[in-house]
């Protein structure tokens, strides 16, 4: 993440906020361009589950075989347990969401 000045107030010389700096402007309409497909985000999901795996075991081997871990390699490991936890739960939405639409297509076409 990364923050700028421009996405704060200031305060002025006596003391009042003044108004950002110009941020983006505004973006076109979404459906004028087309996202990932579903098979792409899916693909990206499994890409950063497979990756913090490896991490993690990485990070477990290294333990385990007695290896010491500093404080660069630790907070790195802090960033990809935090990232890998991120996607386990966007899966897990994603997963929520994609069941509660078959099932409202389902009881749709029922009798």
């Amino acid at each position: 993440m990364q923050v700028s000045l421009a996405d704060r107030a200031l305060p002025s010389h006596d003391g009042a906020a003044a108004a950002p700096g110009p941020g983006p402007s505004p973006s076109p309409d979404p459906r004028a361009e087309p996202g990932p497909s579903f098979a792409q985000v899916l693909l990206g999901l499994g890409r950063a589950v497979d990756g913090g795996a490896a991490m993690l075991g990485s990070a477990a081997a290294s333990l385990g075989g007695g290896g010491d871990l500093g404080p660069e390699r630790l907070l790195a490991l802090q960033l990809g347990v935090y990232r890998y936890s991120e996607a386990i739960d966007l899966t897990s939405h994603l997963v929520d969401r994609v069941t509660g639409a078959i099932k409202a297509i389902v009881q749709a076409g029922g009798p």
